[in-house]
Formats: C-alpha cells, sequence, structure tokens
C-alpha cells in the first residue's frame, strides 16, 4: 500500500517510523588502553601488568621533560627492544638521527647504557652511533657504564668501537674532571677498573681540578684492595697532586694502617712526611713587630707630617 506521494505505508495506513540512525562508535584516545590497562575491549594486556607510564600521562609528563626526545629514544627509554632494533636496522648508516641528542644532550646510545640493554647498544654501535658523543655532564655513554659498574655495557663498548674512539674515550674527562678509570675507581668496581687497565686506560690520570690520580682517590677511599691492584698494574706511587701530596701523605690520619704500609715500602723519603703548612712559613716571615707596635712615620694632618 502507497500513498499518493509513492511512499509505502504500514498495513493500519500510517507512514512508517524514520529510520534509525546508528550511533557511531566514540573512538579512544591514544593512550587509553593503557590508561585503562586493557586491550579496549575490558581485556588486561601484558604491558598493562608493567610498571610503564600510559601513553596519556607520557605524552604529558615526560614530554614536559624530554621534549626533543626521537621516536628510538622512546622506545629505548620504554624497552621496547624489537620495536628498536627493527628502527636502528632501518636506520642504519643515519648518523644524524643515530647520533640525535635529546634536550639532554643523550643520544640513544647512552639510553641503552642507563636502562642496561648491552644488545641495543651493540646494534646502535654496529649501525653507526658515535661512542665520543657526551651528555649534559660531560659523560660518554662508556662513564655512564663505568659509574653503573655495569660490566657487560663496558665490554660492548669497547668491543664495537673503533680504535681511534676506544683511545678516545678511555683518556676523554666528564665535566667534573674525571676519566672512566675515576668514576669505576670512585664507586670501587674493581672488575672494571682491571678491565680499562687492560685496554691502556692511563692508570696515571690525574684529574684538572686538583691533580688526584685514581690511587690517590683509592687512599681517600680507603679501599685496599683498589690500592693494590692499581699499584699491580703500574701507579706511580710518587705522583702528587698540584697541591704536592703523595698517596702515602694521604694515609696519615687514617684508620686503614695496611695501605699505609704498602704504600710506605715504595714510597720516596721525600714523599712520606706531610710538607710544612703555608700557616707556618708566613709566620716565620712576618715582622718582628706586632700590629699595635708598627711605626707609621708618613700621617699628615692639614697637609704638615706629625712629628714623633
Amino acid at each position: 500500500m502507497v500513498n499518493a506521494d509513492g511512499v509505502a505505508l504500514t498495513p493500519n495506513g500510517r507512514l512508517p517510523p524514520p529510520p534509525r540512525r546508528e550511533t557511531p562508535r566514540r573512538l579512544r584516545p591514544l593512550g587509553a588502553r593503557a590508561e585503562a590497562g586493557g586491550d579496549g575491549e575490558g581485556r588486561p594486556t601484558a604491558a598493562a601488568r608493567r610498571p610503564r607510564c600510559s601513553c596519556g600521562d607520557f605524552h604529558s609528563s615526560f614530554f614536559g621533560l624530554f621534549p626533543s626526545c626521537s621516536f628510538l629514544h622512546l622506545a629505548i627509554i620504554h624497552e621496547e627492544k624489537a620495536l628498536s632494533l627493527e628502527v636502528i636496522r632501518q636506520m642504519a648508516g643515519d648518523r644524524p638521527f643515530l647520533n640525535f641528542q635529546n634536550n639532554l644532550s643523550q643520544t640513544p646510545l647512552h639510553l641503552a647504557v642507563i636502562t642496561d640493554q648491552p644488545e641495543i647498544a651493540e646494534n646502535l654501535l654496529k649501525a653507526g652511533c658515535d661512542p665520543e658523543i657526551r651528555d649534559f655532564r660531560g659523560n660518554t655513554p662508556l662513564h655512564i657504564a663505568c659509574e653503573q659498574g655495569s660490566l657487560r655495557s663496558v665490554s660492548v663498548l669497547t668491543q664495537y668501537c673503533q680504535e681511534h674512539h676506544l683511545f678516545s674515550v678511555l683518556q676523554a674527562t666528564n665535566y667534573n674532571g674525571h676519566t672512566c678509570l675515576h668514576l669505576a675507581s670512585i664507586q670501587g668496581y674493581l672488575a672494571v677498573v682491571e678491565y680499562l687497565l687492560s685496554l691502556g686506560a692511563d692508570v696515571n690520570a690525574q684529574e684538572p681540578c686538583n691533580g688526584r690520580t685514581a690511587l690517590h682517590l683509592a687512599v681517600d677511599l680507603q679501599n685496599s684492595d683498589l690500592v693494590s691492584l692499581l699499584v699491580k698494574h703500574g701507579a706511580d706511587v710518587n705522583k702528587v697532586t698540584y697541591q704536592g701530596y703523595s698517596p702515602y701523605q694521604l694515609t696519615w690520619g687514617r684508620d686503614n694502617s695496611s695501605i699505609q704500609e704498602q704504600l710506605k715500602q715504595l714510597t720516596t723519603a721525600d714523599l712520606q712526611m706531610l710538607p710544612e703548612s703555608e700557616d707556618e712559613e708566613s709566620s716565620e716571615s712576618e715582622s718582628e713587630f706586632t700590629e699595635d707596635e708598627l711605626i707609621y712615620d708618613d700621617c699628615l694632618i692639614g697637609g704638615r707630617q706629625l712629628a714623633f
């Protein structure tokens, strides 16, 4: 049955109801799955069980701190190993991309070391990442690995970089004046120290600020095992700081007598006694008159010299 306009009518002669418009499914914003801890259908995902930032939180908080991170930076930070390796594979040889620094001057290689992912670091080096680039503290990736005591990362960074890079990073100092050997010594990582020395690290390298060597640092830290290791590898026991102190002289007043005994046998006699302090030297050169007894003969009043 149709009406005069040709519109089909219902059996009771009425117009049919308008077709029901189906409401389109609302798209969830990026990161909603992570925020909900599921896959979008109420089912929990494996990622939801990890202590990882949601994408929504990530964009609001992380980008506020690291606005210049590349996609590879983010993949490494979130420890997305497969994704990181795929990006590295596709971008192999693209040095500007691989060496891109965020606002903390960290390259992807820095982050691979910080997050303790030696395999990622290895692939970055093979793809052309520069191991000599410094972060905002002047640390190369090897500095960070030594400070963290990660022997695996140290091994990867030294084995898969070119020889001229290796020599440079072993001698490089950060903005505090510390070489990789200094940092490993300060932290007391004996295995890392021994490995660096086997690669040719300068055992007698001095800090630019005060001239301390790794042996001076070992005495300061009262680390007898480190002292023995450094001496075994040729540390100069007669090397003095810029103030003139030998490692043995730094043992005075310290509790560990074994360090003092060990260094005394190797230190020359003139570097065993503490040098005279500047205060004592200056007091000897002072005038025999006290300040109150000093005679002033150049006093003038009204342009006329006083008579005494």
